[in-house]
């Protein structure tokens, strides 16, 4: 049985769908429009004041970069220079004052980090509300359109003539609401992009609080150091004729050293041979640092040594504090243990491969000389505050003087460690 339409009944019908369907389009227009731009942001106020702070304190840091450059620069001039009392002392208060330029540094990167943040989760916030408004404003849409899109559609089957401009409206209203779909996707990627970004800030907020932590250390050292200028000024009571005295004694002792260790390796190692001792043929399986890697504050043959005009550099130093326990690099016998009371005090290690390890400014010895040690044993304690045991004159502060040699001859440790 077919419908049958009145001419003014059809008439009112068609007027009663266009009107439905117009206020449809409507509706999903207005998602369109939501979706393709971003609700403006609530806390758009909040965040521009953020990005203005985070302005202000990058400016902050070129100001301290740029005095830390001149602060190096200083350095590096007096380091250049023949080694004198007054030259050591202005390297050290140079040191100090760029050690806290260093500090205050961190420091601001840090506020910057929290401020960056702060406005990250700001800018999530709105993203969220944004997207919650969308997903309402889509709902609304699918609503009207589940309610009235079955007894449209049905009603347009019978509408003859009409039909093909129906199906044209409703096509146009289904690429609308793939354009929703594909709109609001949008947008929850850039929410995920967005809590991305705080977890990678979290991540550089942690790596800060260490570098502050690291830079409070280097603070510390730096300190000990200023105690050595008043150590170093009480033993030469301002005399720079004394200065020259304790500086030919630091030669002679590391000259001493030097010899030494040459000459107690090979003897170590005949020894050995005649033993047959098969503990010291393994093989060299790699050194692990003896003391937690740390701040490297002179390299091998480093340039910048300030006594590199009396003596070569032939080790690094590692930045350790006083008493901190020592290991064994590698496994070895004991080919010294140098206890030199006020002087400077090391301790020798021969491992296989022809290789041996020296460990100076000990400030005290828990092994025997030809004792036998393991890799990664305490062998003793880390010295070098001024005037302590075993640190030996014209220390600038707590560290490790660690040695890597070669058949005798030193060679960069940085390449074995």
């Amino acid at each position: 049985m077919l419908f049958k339409f009145s001419k003014n009944k059809f008439i009112l019908f068609s007027a009663a769908f266009i009107a439905v369907v117009g206020v449809t389009c409507y509706l999903v227009v207005g998602v369109i429009a939501a979706v393709g731009s971003v609700n403006p942001s609530v806390n758009s106020k909040e965040i521009n004041d953020l990005n203005s702070s985070i302005e202000q304190k990058r400016k902050q840091l070129n100001d301290i970069k740029s005095k830390q450059d001149e602060y190096n620069r200083v350095i590096k001039e007096k380091q250049t220079q023949q080694a004198s009392l007054q030259n050591q002392l202005a390297i050290v208060d140079n040191r100090l004052a760029e050690s806290q330029l260093g500090l205050d540094q961190v420091k601001i990167d840090i506020e910057t980090t929290n401020l960056e943040v702060k406005k990250t989760d700001l800018e999530i916030s709105d993203n969220d509300k944004s997207i919650e408004s969308n997903k309402e404003h889509l709902s609304s849409a699918i609503k009207l359109l589940s309610q009235e899109g079955d007894r449209s559609q049905l009603e347009v089957l019978l509408l003859n003539s009409y039909l093909t401009d129906y199906i044209s409206q409703l096509k146009y209203l289904e690429n609308i609401n793939g354009k929703i779909t594909e709109g609001l996707s949008d947008l929850k990627v850039a929410k995920e992009s967005l809590a991305d970004s705080k977890t990678k800030l979290e991540a550089s907020k942690e790596k800060l609080r260490q570098l502050r932590q690291q830079l409070e250390e280097q603070q510390v050292q730096l300190a000990s150091e200023k105690d050595s200028k008043v150590y170093i000024l009480d033993e030469t009571r301002s005399s720079e004729a004394e200065y020259q005295r304790l500086l030919a004694q630091a030669k002679r002792e590391q000259q001493a050293a030097s010899s030494d260790i040459v000459s107690l390796e090979r003897t170590m190692r005949n020894k050995m041979n005649q033993a047959g001792s098969d503990k010291i043929t393994l093989k060299y399986n790699g050194f692990i640092w003896p003391v937690p890697k740390n701040t490297i504050t002179a390299t091998f043959h480093d340039p910048d040594y300030p006594f590199r005009y009396i003596f070569e550099h032939p080790a690094i130093d590692i930045r350790a504090s006083q008493g901190t326990p020592l290991r064994a690099a590698a496994s070895g016998y004991v080919g010294r243990a140098k206890d030199g009371g006020m002087g400077y005090s090391y301790i020798m290690l021969v491992h296989g491969d022809g290789l041996a390890t020296v460990y100076g400014h000990v400030s005290r010895i828990y092994v025997k000389e030809d004792e036998y040690v393991t890799q990664g044993q305490i062998i003793g304690l880390s010295g070098a505050m001024p005037g302590t045991p075993g640190a030996g004159p014209l220390t600038t502060g707590p560290h490790l003087h660690f040695e890597v040699r070669l058949n005798g001859i030193p060679v960069n440790p940085l390449e074995y460690l």
